[in-house]
């Protein structure tokens, strides 16, 4: 079944530190088969607020969802 990490990103800010991540992180999730399904769009807020975008990420299963997260890549 598969898994998914989350992540709320608050300021869409691109500085240097973001950018070297974004360039960097692909290569992180091959090893565990990880993908983005969302990756900071704007999200359409029906009711309430929502500052920020969202990144949404599927691995086939929560073993490679954890080992990718506690990976040291």
């Amino acid at each position: 079944m598969p898994a998914y990490g989350f992540a709320h990103l608050s300021s869409r800010r691109n500085h240097a530190d973001v950018i070297e991540y974004l360039q960097r992180i692909q290569a992180t999730l091959d090893p565990f088969a990880g993908r983005f399904v969302i990756h900071g769009p704007p999200a359409e807020v029906i009711e309430g607020s929502w500052p920020g975008s969202m990144v949404l990420i599927e691995f086939p299963s929560l073993a490679e969802a954890r080992a990718w997260y506690d990976s040291p890549a």
